[in-house]
């Protein structure tokens, strides 16, 4: 996902923050996963005057997803390295606040600058697991984003990820944790990827992942999603009703879409009020899964009231 200019760079704070939460004693906290569809919103960009580590319940009503963006496989930065920096006992009064509120708390690993291929997935897993535990999160959303590699290396992204999933889910049970993926929606296109990328993933591991955040945007000037046409029914395979037709769970097809055209590179906006009709389509169409947003403060809950409209 598109994240802000100075997102990769580390302070001595922060790295001391990662290293003070590597070490802390492992623990299993009640984690909050919720049923139903899901209303994820992300957060990557400073909120305010950078002080806040979670959006304002109050700005956010109606999601009940928050991920926290960005883990890497060096260390926690932006938004999830505040959180981790926060005393343990902060983190356990927000985490029971917002979960009070019917909010869960994820931590979103890798986004667009990280590419973990060529690293153990065994290892990696087992570290973002371990964050998660430690820091007092509800589960995992993987950002993976490794354009290049899927294609040209056929295979090697799918068995890198299906090894990830199933090392996760053994740290992270089902039902006690989220398990999310954020993949682009071409990647569920059976074509795309010579070796099947996400529509591989889904066989091999789909019944250890909760749900997709699928970002349909980024992908001008086809298939684009920047209509309901394309969203829901033709777009080369990988429109929503296109993924169910390849065999994906259509309830567990997250529809993802940017806040504002700001939180985008390459397409793929629609206005609230014209996603709302689309999402009323997708219903009438027996999609039930829910929608994603990037990012906060430009996606709330007057965009999400606009997205939503009668059909939730």
């Amino acid at each position: 996902m598109f994240s802000t200019s100075f997102s990769r760079l580390f302070t001595l704070c922060s790295a001391l923050a990662s290293l003070s939460v590597g070490l802390a004693a492992p623990h299993t906290p009640r984690a909050q996963v919720p049923t139903g569809p899901k209303f994820v919103i992300y957060t990557d960009a400073q909120i305010g005057d950078g002080s806040s580590v979670l959006p304002p319940l109050d700005q956010i009503q109606g999601f009940n997803v928050v991920n926290l963006a960005f883990l890497l496989t060096s260390g926690p930065a932006d938004q999830v390295a505040k959180w981790a920096a926060l005393p343990a006992d902060q983190r356990q009064q927000l985490k029971q606040q917002y979960n009070s509120a019917g909010v869960s708390l994820v931590v979103s690993a890798f986004g667009e600058t990280e590419h973990p291929t060529s690293q153990d997935p065994t290892t990696v897993a087992n570290n973002l697991a371990q964050f998660v535990l430690n820091t007092d999160l509800d589960g995992i959303d993987i950002d993976y984003e490794e354009f290049e590699l899927v294609v040209q290396q056929p295979g090697v992204g799918e068995a890198w990820l299906t090894t990830l999933t199933q090392t996760l889910r053994q740290q992270l049970p089902q039902g006690q944790f989220i398990l999310s993926h954020a993949p682009v929606g071409p990647w569920f296109q059976p074509t795309f990827c010579p070796g099947g990328c996400y529509i591989t993933v889904d066989k091999n591991v789909g019944s250890l992942i909760d749900y997709y955040n699928i970002q349909f945007y980024n992908q001008s000037p086809s298939p684009g999603y920047e209509d309901c046409n394309t969203l829901l029914n033709s777009a080369g395979g990988s429109s929503i009703f296109e993924i169910q037709k390849n065999g994906v769970d259509v309830n567990k097809l997250v529809i993802g879409k940017p806040g504002t055209t700001a939180d985008i590179t390459n397409g793929g906006f629609i206005d609230p009020a014209t996603l709302g009709t689309c999402i009323q389509q997708a219903v009438q169409g027996g999609w039930n899964a829910g929608v994603m947003a990037f990012q906060f403060p430009h996606a709330d809950t007057t965009w999400l009231s606009a997205v939503k409209g009668s059909s939730f």
